[in-house]
């Protein structure tokens, strides 16, 4: 079996996080999605579960953090190109996310925040590994 990786989001607004990631690049599989409940693909092994908050509280006996105030997790997509970045962020942005910081430039790689509407952190980079010190 090939191994993939679930991520599951607690969000308030189903339809609101499903605008923001769809914004973003993801495409809903309707397969694993119901009224509670969006599956979101970035890739053939990467999904991003959009959970309802009574949804979410079903797997799990502890309270769900308030990502609008506290960080969770960093969660991090690696993208092709500079271009790539900017364009999705500024997909994101005008789909109701947040950049949280300022580009910034490693040299080897260039890095951009954005929140989703619940608070939800996501990273957005492209990496040159030619560029990487110390590298030939």
């Amino acid at each position: 079996m090939t191994k993939q990786i679930f991520i599951n989001l607690a969000v308030r607004d189903l339809d609101e996080s499903m605008r923001f990631y769809s914004a973003l690049g993801f495409t809903n599989n309707p397969q694993f999605s119901d009224q509670t409940a969006k599956c979101m693909v970035w890739s053939e092994h990467i999904f991003v579960m959009l959970l309802t908050h009574n949804k979410f509280s079903a797997f799990t006996a502890k309270p769900i953090a308030d990502t609008k105030t506290n960080i969770a997790s960093l969660l991090s997509l690696s993208l092709s190109s500079i271009d790539e970045v900017n364009n999705i962020m500024a997909n994101g942005l005008n789909a109701g996310g947040t950049e949280t910081n300022e580009m910034r430039d490693y040299g080897f790689m260039q890095q951009r925040t954005i929140e989703d509407p619940d608070g939800h952190t996501w990273e957005l980079f492209f990496m040159d590994m030619s560029k990487f010190p110390g590298q030939v």
